[in-house]
């Protein structure tokens, strides 16, 4: 199906608004979300794509009898603009951050004040959220605010129960076990520690990472991020894991061994009759540590008389990595090099002879990765964006916008691998040819943006919000800037973006720690023209003891060259080219000898020549 088809779009809207009218509904919110506040979601929780046609991992919409609107951020301001077609006037594109753009409650509270009055308790009208699928407090807030005009919120109705014919069903792959490197009984003895700190009798974790985490399980539930949907309890003296997939042999004896019992996923849930799961820990556990942040709002509403609201511990302890998991980073790194070195040695002869383009170098690169046998999958689809559409952050090129490489220009290249030891996430702006000076000179800057944070050392304990503005400062002394984040956290065997460490500029409170992953990844996009991005996964490594405390530094994982022929020296200083010698420098020495081709090895020597 083409999701951006119009008259299917518009066939999905009307509908829905008769289900609306149905059950007395004014105005509906999909949000994208599951009931596990993933980032990523499995087909089944995809409503709001379906409703909309607009493909984007972030974004909200918003149905009334009479108007469409959708909210998303900047990453995917083009591609909104594309798929929803506002021009046509079927829906609203809403830019979150723009000034003048309203947030959802305020364009529900103008919406919703004009209609009719329904009588008592209901004259602003109904909004209707699926509880499952929004998390507890965003609920409250909205539904304290449209109190004010006397709208309600429904949060049991999922609308699209009775119109999406083909809805795929909730996943439940195969669940395996892996060695993170800490056995599943310290980490479960550890979350207990801190929930005996708490004076708690029992957890609920809620989020798929976690769950994996804790329980040293992968599965497939979610493309390109091998989790399972499930729920995890742990109580002081027992675990239960609720599961839809089933476990592999070694998985089941590990969860035995650790005192986990498995039960159904469906057990878990607040379901009519049922007096398992939730609504049993409601009734027994006591003290129940919970976030109403991230836990939905069905089921916090269950738990909300005995919760003790507060992050989830895991969160925190998945961030760090253990030794295990580092050296499995670099193995992965290690791999991840060797098939980028291949590719970017094809790559502009390739664009020379003709006929490549973003699609097919797509395919080329990820061919190369699954060549070694530890890579058993992308880590996210791949972002290839040649000239204009690099400057659409979370590009993703369709049969219609597939654009053919020429020998000139700039091609963004975003990608990444899962390998049974690691997660690769990289990004590298590539020049095929001729550039202009514009290029030339947004690709100097945002090189140096890069190095300036990874060769900035930084006290323990600081945010990623405190040190964003070490890369971003570089590009706003040339009067440029971009609207994502510099950084986001990278899991280990899990989800590309991983919390809760974070560089941005949007206030984060966790504090950078020793062990953790970040992304470096500053960029520069010019609407219609190009875009460049240059990114490395970085871990966070001790550096020194002063007398001020312990500092902290960012030392490159991935291992892969950075192109250096648009790079107007002029402006780079010598402690940039020291470090991009010695950033090549070990890239050259961790790589050559696991290239088998010796043009392979000629070209990475080239690439990786030392600046003078």
């Amino acid at each position: 199906m083409n999701t951006t088809d119009s008259e299917t779009v518009l066939q999905r809207l009307t509908a829905l608004r008769q289900e609306m009218r149905r059950e007395g509904i004014d105005a509906c919110i999909f949000p994208s979300s599951d009931p596990h506040n993933s980032e990523y979601l499995a087909p089944h929780w995809q409503s709001r794509r379906w409703i909309s046609g607009f493909t984007g991992s972030a974004g909200t919409a918003v149905i009334t009898q009479d108007e469409a609107a959708l909210w998303t951020d900047s990453r995917y301001f083009l591609q909104a603009a594309a798929q929803l077609r506002p021009e046509e006037g079927v829906w609203q594109l809403m830019k979150e951050g723009v000034e003048g753009t309203p947030e959802v409650t305020d364009w529900l509270l103008r919406k919703l004040s004009i209609l009719p009055s329904k009588g008592s308790g209901a004259s602003g009208g109904i909004v209707s959220i699926d509880g499952m699928v929004e998390n507890y407090d965003s609920v409250v807030a909205m539904e304290r605010r449209l109190r004010r005009i006397g709208a309600t919120i429904r949060t049991n109705l999922d609308l699209l129960t009775n119109i999406w014919n083909d809805r795929p069903a909730i996943p439940g792959s195969e669940i395996r076990s892996i060695d993170g490197g800490e056995t599943t009984e310290h980490k479960l003895s550890r979350i207990r520690s801190v929930m005996k700190g708490s004076r708690c009798d029992a957890l609920v974790v809620s989020d798929l990472m976690q769950v994996a985490w804790a329980l040293n399980l992968r599965g497939s539930d979610i493309k390109h991020t091998p989790v399972f949907v499930a729920y995890l309890v742990v109580r002081a003296d027992d675990a239960t894991l609720y599961c839809n997939g089933p476990l592999t042999t070694a998985a089941q004896s590990a969860l035995q061994q650790a005192g986990v019992e498995v039960r159904p996923y469906a057990e878990f849930l607040p379901v009519k009759g049922n007096k398992r799961g939730i609504t049993a820990l409601a009734q027994d556990a006591g003290r129940i540590m919970a976030d109403s942040k991230t836990l939905n709002y069905t089921l916090y509403s269950v738990i909300k008389e005995h919760a003790v609201d507060t992050p989830s511990p895991v969160e925190a302890m998945k961030s760090v990595k253990n030794a295990t998991e580092i050296a499995g980073f670099r193995r992965a790194m290690q791999r991840d090099g060797v098939a980028m070195v291949r590719f970017l040695r094809w790559l502009k002869p390739a664009v020379a002879a003709g006929g490549k383009t973003e699609i097919s170098v797509s395919d080329r690169l990820e061919a190369l990765r699954r060549e070694a046998r530890e890579c058993y999958d992308l880590s996210f689809d791949t972002i290839a964006g040649y000239n204009g559409h690099g400057a659409i952050v979370h590009y993703s090129a369709t049969p219609e916008s597939n654009a053919t490489l020429r020998p000139e220009g700039l091609l963004l290249l975003d990608s990444g691998g899962q390998y049974t030891d690691g997660t690769t996430d990289i990004t590298r702006t590539i020049p095929l040819g001729p550039l202009t000076d514009e290029m030339r000179r947004a690709y100097t800057l945002v090189l140096k943006a890069n190095i300036a944070l990874a060769t900035t050392p930084f006290p323990e304990g600081v945010t990623g919000t405190n040190i964003d503005s070490i890369a971003r400062s570089v590009l706003w002394r040339g009067y440029m800037n971009y609207l994502h984040g510099t950084g986001h956290g990278v899991g280990w065997c899990l989800s590309v973006h991983e919390g809760p460490q974070s560089v941005r500029l949007g206030w984060r409170e966790a504090p950078m720690r020793e062990g953790m992953t970040i992304t470096d990844e500053p960029g520069v996009y010019l609407q219609g023209r190009f875009g460049v991005r240059i990114e490395n996964t970085m871990l966070v490594v001790k550096d020194r003891e002063t007398e001020f405390g312990t500092f902290l530094r960012l030392e490159p994982l991935t291992l892969c060259p950075i192109d250096l022929t648009p790079v107007e020296w002029d402006i780079m200083t010598r402690e940039e080219r020291e470090w991009l010698n010695h950033y090549h420098s070990r890239v050259r020495e961790e790589l050559m000898s696991l290239l088998d081709d010796e043009a392979d090895r000629q070209w990475l020597i080239a690439a990786t020549e030392a600046i003078r």
